[in-house]
């Protein structure tokens, strides 16, 4: 799972993204406000502020860089580029095969003993 967090105007702006489902998720102040599937190298996410403010969120990823890149608009004007290295998205499917691997031997463990 991959968060791009964002603040503004005392408003927290809260960003998701699995990278093994494609489900985006945003938040404002805690509230779901978007969420869609996303496969693709981009998309887009256009939501209103509790001041009743547009904001967008732009994810795009960056088949060079392997970066993943958040850009933040308000009003159309762009007030932020976020991003996160391909690094990460590596370091948590390991941990997700993991927990999967151990959770499947637990359950054949389990199996056999009955």
């Amino acid at each position: 799972m991959v968060t791009f967090n964002y603040q503004f105007n005392q408003q927290d702006i809260l960003l998701k993204v699995s990278n093994w489902c494609g489900l985006e998720s945003v938040f404002v102040n805690g509230k779901l406000v978007s969420r869609k599937f996303n496969f693709g190298v981009n998309s887009t996410h256009k939501i209103k502020l509790s001041n009743g403010s547009s904001c967008k969120l732009q994810l795009l990823l960056d088949g060079q860089s392997d970066l993943l890149s958040c850009r933040v608009y308000k009003q159309d004007e762009l007030m932020a580029t976020l991003k996160q290295g391909k690094q990460h998205f590596i370091d948590s499917k390991r941990l997700m095969e993991a927990a999967t691997l151990a959770t499947a031997i637990g359950v054949c463990i389990l199996w056999l003993n009955f």
